[in-house]
């Protein structure tokens, strides 16, 4: 019987899957209140977390994809 072989080897699909995870934190890291007719207000909408930290961690995620993607799998 002949072994499959697959595009990605094992060590691609772990760092896939890591990024995912990178990319959903980023994107609960951005998720919070909202400013609504009857609550007011929020400044919240502007904090550093959800204006810079989120969206660094998100875009390292991404990244970190098309790395999983590129790298060669061992022999």
């Amino acid at each position: 019987m002949e072994k499959n072989h697959f595009a990605l080897g094992k060590e691609n699909f772990i760092l896939l899957a890591v990024s995912i995870l990178i990319i959903i934190v980023g994107f609960i890291l951005m998720s919070g209140a909202k400013t609504t007719e009857e609550s007011g207000f929020n400044p919240e909408i502007f904090d550093t977390r959800r204006i810079v930290v989120a969206p660094v961690v998100t875009l390292m995620g991404f990244i970190m994809v098309i790395y999983a993607i590129i790298k060669k799998p061992k022999k």
